[in-house]
């Protein structure tokens, strides 16, 4: 940052020459260099910003010299004049002040003999040791930013890198003056945002705040800053370099997901893993990209069962797919939502819903838009959605996603010839259960134990007593209603239940038994659907 000539005046080797300001004001007017001069055509040498120090022999003439002089260094652009008094002149005459103060160039008179050799050493070690200060903050952008570059740090780390560096807010806003990140210092989030499409419609991207983000032709986002206390030099340098950070961020990411679904992205994961605690600057961000105020929220998982894709590339453009046709089908239903990937074939979503009206209707009517929409994506097989409990609180409902995915994953798992717009968590009951602890080596083992003898029987024997087991179980034992299913005879049920209790040497008349190999049927078709998916 460059001295003021009021910064100048106030450096003690200044002041020891009782500095009196005679014409021209503008004290804050920078400072580049000092220069000592006594030539009358001194105004040919500089090229601006120098405040010239001198004993005043230019100012011993007449006065039409004196005035050809202060307008000479005015028009060169002269920061400030001083004159030392005594060796050419006592005093200054009254013409100087009059020319000064309609050039607007400070001339400052000292009274006592100053040794301007002390003077230009004190000033040119400050103004030196600034430009090393600016070399130095320039390197450290630069390298800060480049490391940014090199290990892809998403959008919101860039611009809270920014905000750091200036020590002021920093919002990235797409070309609907949508939020994309912000990062607020000295505030609150929801002050910053507050009539946030407002304040920037009346931004100018000439504004020395402003810096646009993009190629040159393809301008997809604008940086401001939102304080007037950091330099201007300072501010537009890390703009800058942010925005050129942030231009090759979406070129590397433009084969993924939009800037505005990566914004969400971050949101629900700032919210998930606790970095944004505030409620009101929760609410605030989130309707920035689009989820409804004063709404119930919903925590939403869906997940789906599809083709592998061995591409690691088609399968993050099936995860986009996804991911839009999920919210294809939100706002289909006229609903709002926040929505993320989440481990290649789930998407978790913050569902806004209005206040009002029967939950589980709007809850019936949103979701199978979603899953309309999800089940023409190509190569999808299936695909269920799972819900939590509503809230009025965005944070606590972004921390049930988990549950929602839960519930999801063992959602699909599931019968699926009677499919439900959405499961709850008391629609998996002990299945749920079971999936939580069905990858424990002593689960699995138990699971075996029950089944295997079973297991073998059929794969020595190409038979499907398994099967008959399943339905058995899953019908509470109702033998006629087995035989129905099965389409074979009761007496062919019972010879085949009849070697089912042989082979594992059980009774199937017992309760405790038939919760035992059912527990063991359901931990095998949990751990089998997570091996095919």
């Amino acid at each position: 940052m460059l001295l003021r000539v009021a910064d100048i005046l106030a450096m003690p080797v200044v002041r020891a020459g009782r500095p009196e300001v005679v014409g021209g004001g503008a004290l804050d007017r920078p400072v580049r260099w000092v220069h000592v001069s006594e030539l009358a055509d001194v105004a040919t040498l500089l090229v601006g910003r120098e405040l010239i120090l001198t004993t005043g022999h230019a100012l011993a003439g007449s006065d039409a010299a004196t005035v050809a002089y202060l307008e000479s260094l005015a028009a060169a652009g002269v920061s400030g004049l001083v004159v030392e008094l005594g060796t050419y002149v006592r005093e200054l005459p009254p013409i100087v002040a009059e020319t000064a103060d309609r050039l607007g160039l400070p001339v400052v008179a000292l009274h006592r003999v100053v040794r301007f050799v002390e003077v230009t050493e004190a000033v040119h070690r400050v103004i030196v040791a600034d430009q090393y200060e600016e070399l130095e903050f320039a390197r450290t952008v630069h390298e800060t930013f480049t490391a940014l570059s090199v290990r892809r740090a998403s959008l919101a780390e860039i611009v809270k890198t920014a905000a750091g560096m200036l020590d002021a807010s920093v919002v990235l806003e797409d070309l609907a003056h949508r939020v994309l990140a912000l990062t607020a210092r000295h505030t609150g989030t929801s002050a910053v945002l507050e009539h946030w499409e407002a304040t920037s419609r009346l931004l100018s991207d000439r504004d020395p705040t402003v810096v646009p983000v993009g190629p040159h032709t393809q301008r997809w986002g604008r940086l401001i800053l939102r304080s007037s206390r950091v330099p201007t030099a300072r501010a537009r340098m890390v703009l800058e370099r942010a925005a050129q950070t942030l231009t090759l961020h979406r070129m590397i990411e433009r084969d993924r997901f939009g800037l505005h679904r990566q914004a969400q992205t971050g949101l629900i994961d700032d919210m998930v893993n606790g970095r944004l605690s505030d409620e009101r600057d929760a609410v605030a961000l989130a309707a920035a990209l689009g989820l409804a105020r004063r709404a119930r929220y919903v925590p939403v998982a869906v997940d789906v069962a599809a083709v592998v894709e061995a591409d690691p590339v088609a399968q993050q453009r099936r995860t986009a797919a996804l991911l839009d046709a999920a919210l294809h089908g939100v706002a289909l239903a006229k609903a709002t939502a926040l929505a993320a990937p989440d481990h290649g074939n789930r998407v978790t979503m913050v569902l806004a819903v209005a206040r009002g009206g029967d939950l589980d209707t709007v809850l019936g009517a949103v979701c199978a838009a979603m899953l309309a929409e999800i089940r023409r994506v190509p190569g999808v097989q299936r695909a269920v959605i799972g819900v939590g409990g509503e809230s009025d609180s965005l944070l606590d409902t972004a921390r049930e996603l988990a549950q929602a995915a839960h519930v999801a994953e063992v959602a699909l798992s599931l019968d699926s010839s009677t499919p439900r717009p959405f499961y709850r968590s008391g629609d998996v009951r002990l299945r749920g259960l079971l999936s939580l602890i069905r990858d424990e080596p002593g689960v699995q083992r138990f699971a075996e134990t029950e089944l295997s003898a079973l297991l073998r029987h059929d794969i020595r024997n190409a038979t499907d007593l398994t099967r008959t087991l399943r339905q058995f179980l899953d019908l509470a034992g109702n033998k006629t209603e087995l035989a129905r299913r099965l389409t074979i005879s009761r007496p062919t049920l019972y010879d085949r239940l009849a070697r089912i209790e042989r082979i594992l040497d059980v009774d199937l008349d017992d309760g405790e038994t038939r919760t035992s190999l059912h527990a063991a049927l359901l931990i095998r078709d949990l751990v089998v659907t997570t091996e095919t998916r």
